[in-house]
């Protein structure tokens, strides 16, 4: 490509020497050579006017003619004006995808600005939010949708990602599963889907269990009572049976646990309300947890330590934190070998109350510790049947510990043993 600079300098050139002779014959060369840069720069003057009415113009096609550097200036802007529309026409397509995608999405999709203003939403968002595209873009969300739990939502920011459940503003019968992502720049992205069809089925499962549950424990309460009957009776025929009565004593007594279980998640599922805040005595509930667990390791020989900070005390339901701690610690001691160790410890420090379980077990593989809490979940079906247990514990943990503001750290790694932590925040503290 030839150097656009070498015409340029020829051109000052030739108006160099034009000037100088039209100086000559003038008998002033100051006069010449200043005609000639008048010259020069009116040239200039007069390329630089043909560029900005063609930039005016809009018609990138009818570039100017220009030799020179004057030439490689327009055909470079001519470039990037092409370059410039055809990103245009991406970008505008790539939009109208993603308008088209989102506006067949089942879920209402709204997008949120600095102050909290409607930028756009898509068709589903009509349906589940009742938003109209004619009057409601540009008015703050939160007076459109005015459910309390919403607006407490919107101002903590999605309460660090959980989804928030609420009606449907259009229909009370709806249930909305409402999610608010941060993107872009001040910008919030509301996401709402309709899972009044999974609640449904939620409530029925949970009712179903919840009257099994009552329906077992009669039945199972009168077959203990006889069984316990029987192997007290002494007469020669119990004594023929004292193995099977034994076995099936325990089975029963197996079964009314799980029951017990049953009934305790149900009703942690189903209460929606806040756990009373009575005056918990934490460190005389681990005392009596302690006793248990020795009682429960049995001639294993767990040496079951317990280190409490004796002043520190809760507020909340007694009962259910007292269900909690006393699953942990069952757990501990259930796969801890025979002879190992169980450290049991409650302490508080600047970020709150702590309580945590340490065991010398048989560890759990990282892979299965995100599943600990989901109810009958076991990460070795064999073993757990072996050593008893409901496969409910640790789903009855993550409910107390929802209702108490508080959350569940595990620590563990296979052969090394497990550390339980919970962390109770500093206003639960008494």
């Amino acid at each position: 490509m030839p150097n656009p600079w070498i015409p340029e300098l020829l051109r000052l050139f030739w108006v160099l020497l034009a000037a100088t002779l039209l100086g000559a014959v003038l008998r002033n060369f100051p006069l010449g050579w200043g005609l000639g840069l008048v010259a020069y720069l009116g040239f200039h003057t007069w390329q630089l006017r043909r560029l900005v009415n063609w930039l005016r113009s809009g018609k990138t096609r009818n570039i100017p003619e220009a030799g020179g550097i004057w030439g490689e200036v327009f055909h470079f802007l001519y470039q990037r004006q092409r370059k410039h529309q055809q990103r245009k026409r991406q970008l505008e397509d790539i939009l109208e995808r993603f308008n088209e995608a989102t506006s067949a999405l089942p879920d209402a999709t709204v997008v949120i600005g600095r102050k909290d203003e409607i930028l756009w939403f898509n068709e589903a968002a009509a349906g589940l939010l009742g938003l109209h595209s004619s009057q409601d873009k540009g008015q703050a969300i939160d007076n459109l949708l005015r459910h309390p739990d919403f607006i407490t939502y919107l101002n903590q920011n999605g309460h660090g990602g959980e989804p928030l459940r609420m009606p449907s503003p259009v229909d009370d019968a709806l249930t909305l599963s409402v999610h608010l992502i941060n993107y872009g720049r001040d910008q919030r992205l509301l996401v709402a889907r309709d899972i009044s069809q999974q609640q449904r089925l939620e409530q029925m499962r949970r009712d179903f269990v919840a009257n099994v549950s009552h329906e077992l424990r009669t039945p199972l309460t009168v077959i203990s009572g006889f069984l316990e009957t029987l192997m007290d009776s002494g007469d020669e025929c119990a004594a023929r049976w004292q193995r099977s009565l034994d076995l099936m004593h325990q089975q029963a007594a197996r079964m009314q646990h799980l029951v017990a279980d049953l009934l305790m998640l149900s009703r942690l599922e189903t209460d929606r309300s806040s756990p009373p805040r009575e005056l918990v005595e934490v460190p005389a509930l681990l005392a009596a947890i302690r006793e248990d667990a020795q009682l429960l390791s049995g001639d294993k020989g767990h040496h079951v330590t317990l280190e409490a900070d004796a002043g520190l005390r809760l507020h909340g339901a007694e009962r259910e934190l007292y269900s909690a701690f006393s699953n942990i610690v069952g757990n501990a001691v259930r796969y801890t070998p025979a002879g190992g160790e169980v450290q049991i410890r409650w302490w508080r420090d600047g970020s709150g109350a702590h309580f945590s379980v340490n065991d010398s077990g048989i560890g759990i593989p990282p892979e299965h510790i995100p599943r600990l809490t989901e109810r009958f979940y076991r990460v070795d079906t064999g073993r757990s049947r072996e050593v008893g247990g409901t496969g409910l514990g640790l789903a009855i943990v993550k409910h107390v510990l929802t209702r108490h503001n508080a959350r569940l750290r595990i620590d563990s790694k296979p052969g090394r043993g497990s550390t339980f932590t919970i962390d109770f925040p500093p206003e639960r503290i008494a």
